[in-house]
């Protein structure tokens, strides 16, 4: 009996792409769905594209595997993966392995891992970014779990993965949950960026008075330089495109309620515990939140502001440009930071380097940008932060004026701008001599006794404010 190097279960389009590109590079693949039906209809649709295996249950699709058995699980995350899992492990045998190809929350591989670990069978919690199309044509591949899984499993994916001059857009990422942690913080970076593009329309169309159209082709020429991107890329053709049924501009006629689906949240909420500041991604995440409040916006529409007449100059979209690389260079940077965080807290020994270069293409993210930031960690690894890089620094050093002139036009017109001015604040934040934390720090001394440090000298101290105000080392 033919037996398959790897197998798909789960076969909603992202699992039945996923499928097929491992077919149409020559892996003959297992295929299982829930619903036989849907295993069918990819078997009859697409069956010339390679060797697929159907399976109606899930022990006929364990038996079809080679050994070490390779089970990519493509369901919602949560209850159904660990419905999936909980079918399955019982049928496998050390040295198999469970690949969750969904956007699991990290904490949660880890615990998956942890369990099929002590059953012998490894876990791998591989972020998958590039969309249906990505998994078909090659997306950006983030695996976790063990060396030793990664072994067996890896070629596979390398395989399948997106190519930027000819090096594949994956890599072992680390143990346990550091893929999905990555591919986590990959679509919070994602959240930022796309907000960040959406200020810039926003400036252009009601500071400068542009069209969308007029818009679109601003972006296109900046497809050309150094944003060149997927989503640069995307933006233009959505603003260039006209709705057809009113023959209005297709952004008037969308909804301006913006959708989540939880990872941009994951992201700030482990920064948070991690104690890492991730501004520019949780304004993009509050910004989408603000957005889907209808009531709250209709209830404010009223609130006295500034009048919003067009008043920028004709240079106004290069002072734009600018400001959007500047504060691009700052999402980056905090987002490169919570990944060296998590790596540290959980022993993953993450290489950030590495993670720019298999971003460089077939994740939603993709840019020529990251390879200024993989040169950056080449150049060195252990770099605090990518603001320091001689590159990034150069080119913040240019934005400056442009850049603070489009977060003081934005405030002058009323035009809501968080993203822009986060990373601003964030920027300023890093460089300043001195921070009003130390007054925050003598606040807290004074109504909670949470004692301060000194400038000049080691040790924690508290004053006695509600006495003679004396100095006492704690």
């Amino acid at each position: 009996m033919q037996t398959a190097r790897i197998g798909v279960t789960g076969l909603a389009v992202m699992g039945r792409n996923l499928a097929r590109n491992l077919a149409r590079h020559g892996h003959p693949v297992a295929v299982h769905n829930r619903t036989a039906a849907r295993t069918k209809a990819l078997v009859e649709e697409f069956g010339d594209e390679g060797t697929f295996l159907p399976a109606e249950t899930p022990e006929q699709f364990v038996a079809s595997l080679e050994r070490p058995r390779r089970l990519v699980v493509m369901v919602k995350a949560g209850a159904p993966t660990d419905a999936v899992i909980d079918e399955f492990a019982p049928l496998l045998e050390p040295g198999d392995m469970i690949v969750d190809g969904g956007n699991a929350h990290f904490a949660d591989t880890r615990r998956r891992e942890a369990a099929l670990r002590e059953r012998g069978v490894h876990f791998v919690g591989a972020g998958i970014s590039g969309g249906e199309e990505g998994a078909l044509h090659g997306p950006s591949i983030m695996p976790g779990g063990s060396a030793e899984s990664y072994e067996a499993l890896g070629p596979l994916l390398e395989d399948i993965a997106a190519k930027v001059d000819g090096t594949p857009c994956c890599t072992h990422v680390g143990p346990d949950g550091a893929g999905h942690f990555v591919k986590m913080v990959h679509n919070g970076i994602e959240y930022s960026d796309m907000q960040l593009i959406a200020e810039s329309y926003d400036l252009l169309r009601h500071a400068a008075g542009l069209a969308p159209a007029e818009i679109a082709e601003v972006f296109r020429t900046w497809n050309t330089g150094r944003l060149e991107s997927y989503l640069i890329e995307i933006t233009a053709e959505v603003l260039a495109h006209t709705d057809a049924a009113t023959g209005e501009p297709f952004v008037d006629v969308v909804l301006d309620q913006a959708e989540q689906k939880g990872t941009g949240r994951w992201t700030v909420q482990t920064a948070l515990d991690l104690g890492v500041p991730v501004g520019g991604i949780a304004e993009a995440v509050f910004a989408r939140s603000v957005s889907g409040h209808a009531d709250l916006r209709e209830a404010s529409r009223n609130l006295p502001g500034p009048a919003r007449a067009a008043t920028a100059g004709s240079g106004f979209a290069d002072a734009v440009e600018k400001a959007l690389y500047a504060s691009k260079i700052v999402a980056y940077a905090q987002g490169f930071h919570e990944i060296q965080a998590g790596s540290a807290e959980y022993g993953w020994d993450i290489d950030a380097g590495a993670m720019a270069t298999i971003w460089r293409g077939g994740c939603i993210i993709r840019a020529r940008f990251l390879d200024r930031i993989r040169a950056a960690y080449e150049a060195d690894p252990s770099t605090p932060t990518l603001l320091t890089d001689d590159h990034f620094a150069e080119a913040l050093g240019d934005a400056q004026d442009a850049w603070r002139e489009v977060v003081a036009t934005a405030a002058r017109l009323g035009i809501p701008a968080p993203g822009f001015a986060t990373a601003l604040a964030y920027y300023d934040s890093l460089r300043a001599d001195r921070l009003p934390a130390a007054l925050t720090q003598g606040q807290r001394d004074f109504f909670g006794a949470h004692t301060y440090r000194r400038v000049d000298r080691d040790g924690s101290f508290h004053t006695l404010w509600g006495g003679d105000r004396t100095e006492v080392e704690a």
